[in-house]
């Protein structure tokens, strides 16, 4: 992609996106090309500065939207707390650590719950934190972290 002027995405033998490297990265149409990009892509309806995911759960954003739209998250923005946090962030969602990954001098971890997101942590905090497959976490992000566009 770095090379790139125009990239075409592929999902089980049709196109599903299309256009140059920083579109598709920016804004992906599905949960594969969101993933190929790094991103957890979660599909709802605007409401004002609040997204009602489709699979349930809601996302505080920045910005007024109304009807259906994409929240995409970055695993950077994602923190994780071994107790509920306090403070700033407006999305604070009870998880569960599905898995963990090593990624170059971070630890990917997929997160399950009511919304599903993927965060990325160093390893010194994985382990200062005992995290493993199984721990049950807190998920927070600043709704100016969350992009937020139509579907």
């Amino acid at each position: 992609m770095a090379l790139a002027d125009r990239v075409v995405v592929v999902e089980e033998g049709r196109v599903v996106q299309a256009g140059t490297p920083a579109d598709v990265s920016r804004h992906p149409r599905t949960d594969y090309v969101a993933r190929l990009v790094g991103l957890a892509l979660l599909p709802g309806t605007g409401e004002g500065t609040t997204v009602r995911l489709d699979g349930g759960g809601r996302v505080a954003v920045a910005e007024e939207t109304a009807g259906p739209v994409f929240v995409a998250v970055r695993p950077e923005s994602v923190a994780l707390w071994t107790t509920r946090p306090e403070g700033s962030p407006r999305n604070v969602w009870p998880a569960r650590l599905v898995s963990a990954t090593p990624h170059g001098s971070t630890v990917r971890c997929e997160l399950g719950g009511e919304v599903q997101l993927v965060a990325d942590v160093t390893a010194t905090a994985f382990a200062e934190l005992g995290l493993a497959p199984g721990t049950p976490v807190w998920a927070s992000v600043k709704a100016s972290d969350v992009a937020v566009y139509a579907r």
